[in-house]
């Protein structure tokens, strides 16, 4: 088996400084199909020292974070898609932490978990709605201003509107009267007196 990767480590963060449950980072260490008799972790305040294999792959990756956690009030998840955490950062403060770990280079394998991700200053909006941030993964709630809107009334009337003229045109049909204000509508008055005209052979007939 060739030599180690390094896996993808995508987080996110939240803060709160008058509770220290809500002072989180989110982080995952994506190395599919690793089994769990390979995988060893290594966490402690501030570090994490990761290493798994899957039947083709080996992962290694060391991080330094840049502040301190709680590991006693960490957890960890192992899954099919590799190993999710979720930290408790050690000190309780309202500011995110600019980076997830020490060195300021920007380095190429982590990435910010954007499912999870939520921005400092909208902090107070999730917590006022907890559904708030999955809405737009719901699908259609967020499409029903699109619905709604009833606004699009218009727009259908329209179209209900030219088939209706159409119906009108092809059969001579008396739907004039609800559009005495269209005044666009020049061929009305002849489609109104085109109507007399089978009432007046019926009679006729009649006759």
């Amino acid at each position: 088996m060739s030599a180690p990767v390094v896996p993808e480590v995508l987080w996110a963060q939240r803060s709160d400084e008058n509770d220290a449950s809500k002072c989180i980072v989110y982080l995952t260490i994506t190395a599919p199909d690793v089994s769990k008799e390979t995988l060893k972790t290594d966490l402690t305040s501030t570090k994490l020292s990761f290493a798994a294999e899957s039947k083709s792959k080996k992962y290694a990756v060391d991080l330094e974070f840049y502040a301190e956690i709680d590991v006693d009030a960490s957890k960890m998840h192992h899954s099919g898609r590799g190993v999710e955490m979720v930290l408790m950062k050690k000190e309780v403060k309202q500011e995110y932490w600019p980076r997830l770990v020490k060195e300021p280079k920007k380095l190429q394998f982590i990435k910010t978990d954007f499912d999870k991700w939520v921005d400092e200053d909208e902090q107070d909006e999730e917590e006022a709605d907890p559904m708030a941030g999955q809405m737009g993964d719901m699908g259609g709630m967020g499409d029903m201003g699109g619905m709604g809107g009833m606004g699009g009334m218009g727009g259908m009337g329209g179209i209900d509107f030219a088939k209706l003229m159409g119906q009108m045109q092809s059969q001579g049909g008396d739907a004039g009267e609800g559009d005495d204000g269209e005044g666009d509508d020049v061929d009305m008055p002849e489609l109104e007196g085109d109507e007399a005209t089978p009432a007046a052979k019926i009679q006729e007939v009649k006759q």
